[in-house]
């Protein structure tokens, strides 16, 4: 894979999971990260564990807070050359046990939280597609429900579909500004993923969910990795990433 010393990510969602992952692994490829999450003890964790890694509290849904998280990394290292969508939340379960508020809050992380770092990132992916490497990236985290709705899952599922479908449009219209958008969509992955899911509810399901075969995080950020380190001329769209005995 190709180095990438002297780009700068950012990764939503960093203080646990696939986003933690990501940011070492873009980390030892040489790039300075900008791990981002609400969480800032984790973070604050992360960074003094690898150098490259830089913590800054952020919340996504938070339109001044992202701006914050957005002007701080061009102050402090002048440039935004990947971007990570990966803060995401999945509040699932059966549509009359569950709260109104748990699909707003999905809508507002992992539909609105996507849109608010894109757009505010974005004039800076353009500007840094513009430089020396010749090309910028969005990697957008989507998942399996994002390709099929089940029960118990419809808003969650609803929530991927619309990053899909926002990733897509977006594509065809920087693919001349030389800004990559690759869509990665995990199947079952081993994370703090399920411990939003209400106590309650949660209960009755935590056995079949821990019974399901797994990916690590690591292995989703090996993709998200490979993604940013394709040639200039290269763009990887859409990766759907299962588990070997994931079935559906």
């Amino acid at each position: 894979m190709a180095s990438l010393k002297g780009c700068v990510a950012v990764v939503t969602g960093a203080s646990s999971g696939i986003g933690e992952a990501t940011a070492r692994d873009l980390a030892a490829r040489g790039a300075t990260v900008v791990a981002a999450a609400r969480r800032a003890d984790r973070l604050a964790s992360l960074a003094s564990s690898v150098a490259n890694v830089h913590a800054f509290e952020c919340d996504v849904t938070d339109v001044a807070s992202v701006q914050r998280m957005v002007d701080g990394t061009v102050a402090q290292f002048g440039r935004i050359d990947i971007l990570v969508n990966n803060a995401g939340i999945g509040l699932t379960g059966p549509a009359v046990q569950v709260e109104l508020e748990d699909w707003r809050r999905m809508v507002d992380v992992n539909v609105m939280g996507v849109l608010n770092c894109t757009h505010i990132a974005l004039k800076h992916l353009v500007e840094a597609a513009a430089g020396p490497r010749g090309v910028a990236d969005i990697v957008n985290i989507s998942s399996v429900a994002g390709r099929k709705a089940l029960p118990g899952s419809s808003v969650y599922a609803a929530t991927k579909f619309a990053v899909n479908a926002f990733s897509d449009g977006l594509r065809q219209e920087l693919a001349s500004k030389h800004v990559r958008v690759s869509i990665v969509a995990p199947g079952f992955t081993k994370s703090e993923f399920i411990e939003h899911i209400r106590p309650d509810l949660l209960a009755k399901i935590r056995a079949s969910l821990e019974a399901m075969p797994a990916m690590t995080a690591e292995e989703i950020a090996e993709t998200i990795t490979f993604c940013v380190t394709r040639p200039a001329g290269v763009s990887v769209s859409d990766l759907l990433v299962r588990p070997t005995e994931q079935e559906r």
